[in-house]
């Protein structure tokens, strides 16, 4: 059941939209509430979004078919998140732009992290990449929420009204 590139297109516009006014809303926290230890396995809120970036970062050089990258910036400050995010957003929709149906559909072979090879239809994989990112934005979205603060609404359905 394979989705179109344009559905493709839309998710990953989506993913961007919801990481900027995430990292928008993370701008009014403390220097001590950003770094605050929740716990998890990326333990804050800008350990999280750092963690989305560095997990983007890695997929886009694997759709591009390069090598495994060296990972950036594992403790990038806010403020270079902030700059570093947008345009890796920016080559994430550069490249989606040439996405065609029957390129979607093809398979895309590549090395997790532990060296482990895999082969999966690319239209999967793009899914995963937005969904990764969706996942930790709600932890982040949880951790304001125990820090007192009101996240921004990053529901998908708020993002096709926006659209629409």
């Amino acid at each position: 059941m394979p989705v179109s590139a344009d559905i493709l297109r839309v998710h990953i516009a989506y993913s961007g939209w919801a990481t900027s006014r995430l990292l928008g809303a993370l701008a009014d926290l403390t220097p001590e509430e950003l770094t605050r230890d929740f716990k998890t396995a990326d333990r804050s809120p800008l350990g999280t979004m750092v963690h989305i970036y560095r997990a983007d970062f890695l997929w886009l050089a694997r759709f591009h078919r390069q090598p495994p990258p060296e990972l950036p910036f594992a403790d990038m400050l806010l403020d270079q998140l902030q700059i570093e995010a947008p345009r890796l957003q920016q080559g994430f929709e550069e490249w989606a732009a040439t996405l065609t149906d029957e390129v979607v559909r093809q398979d895309l072979s590549y090395r997790d992290m532990r060296g482990n090879p895999w082969t999966q239809p690319l239209w999967q994989l793009i899914l995963h990449v937005v969904n990764h990112a969706t996942h930790h934005r709600g932890q982040v979205s949880g951790f304001l929420r125990s820090l007192g603060r009101t996240p921004p609404p990053l529901d998908l359905v708020a993002y096709y009204r926006q659209l629409a």
